[in-house]
């Protein structure tokens, strides 16, 4: 079974957009089913938090209550296969935020990285880990799946 890190583009994403057919959304769902093993670390569930509750425009734009975050990051937390306390630093990217997703999918020894973040996209692949888009690895679970 593969091993994806999700980085906090993808989860703050799912969050606001929870539509069967958005790509992050139905990641999540994949993950619950068990089709892959989701791999976090503490920091990106921080970050994911950190991101819904500070940005003004994200609360003006969509409406949910503070609590709505904090279940949403335990609920995250629960299925995921493995959520990493410690995870070495690398810097590979301009953006310290980008390395620590990076070292998750190193610490985690993930088979894909899933993100919008366009420095860790054009990366293409590290350490043997391939960077892909949601809808790119949603692509790669149904292949596996059909095959």
């Amino acid at each position: 079974m593969p091993r994806a890190v999700l980085d906090s583009t993808v989860l703050v994403s799912a969050l606001l957009n929870p539509v069967e057919g958005g790509a992050s959304y139905d990641l999540l769902g994949q993950a619950a089913a068990g089709t892959f093993d989701l791999v976090l670390s503490d920091d990106i569930l921080e970050e994911t938090a950190q991101v819904l509750l500070t940005s003004r425009r994200l609360r003006k734009r969509y409406q949910y209550a503070n609590k709505d975050v904090v279940d949403y990051c335990r609920e995250l937390a629960r299925f995921a296969g493995e959520v990493l306390s410690e995870v070495p630093e690398i810097r590979v990217v301009r953006d310290p935020d980008d390395d620590m997703i990076l070292a998750c999918a190193i610490a985690a020894e993930a088979d894909f990285l899933v993100t919008r973040d366009k420095d860790l996209l054009s990366l293409g692949s590290h350490d043997g880990i391939i960077i892909l888009s949601p809808e790119d690895f949603l692509g790669v679970l149904r292949t596996k799946r059909s095959s």
